[in-house]
């Protein structure tokens, strides 16, 4: 037992990823955060599947089929997660841009029902946290979409 503390010290001081979690592609990450939002609340609705699926369509520039594929594998994913941040981590090297996009595509599937729930707002609040997204970009994102 020892010995294998010592090698996990070893390990961080290297800088060495200790998560054994395989990099996920950012496509597949964006998808599972939309799917995290509609999840929150416990209640996805219709409106819901079909705001993820355009948004996916539009972001990511998929046709249906692979959008819809695409979200299959997501969901996949967002079930055997242990948290936000196994999606975060492989994102942070998207442009300010594409992290305001994400952000606003979650509000998206977030309000597609009429009604944010404050599960989906915490989820929100805490992906823009984790991809360093000012917090005046998140409020900028969640006033275009609920002021339309």
């Amino acid at each position: 037992m020892f010995n294998s503390i010592t090698s996990m010290f070893k390990q961080l001081i290297e800088g060495d990823d200790l998560s054994n979690n395989k990099s996920i592609s950012p496509n597949l990450a964006m998808a599972a955060l939309l799917c995290e939002v509609s999840n929150a609340d416990h209640q996805v609705e219709e409106q819901e599947e079909k705001a993820k699926l355009s948004l996916i369509e539009r972001l990511l520039g998929l046709d249906e089929s692979e959008s819809k594929t695409l979200l299959v594998q997501a969901q996949e994913q967002t079930k055997n997660s242990a948290s936000l941040y196994d999606f975060t981590s492989s994102l942070r090297e998207l442009s300010q841009e594409k992290r305001f996009d994400l952000i606003k595509a979650m509000w998206e599937v977030a309000n597609a029902d009429g009604v944010i729930d404050p599960l989906e707002d915490a989820v929100i609040r805490k992906v823009a946290e984790l991809l360093y997204v000012d917090h005046s970009e998140f409020i900028r994102a969640k006033i275009q979409v609920t002021d339309q």
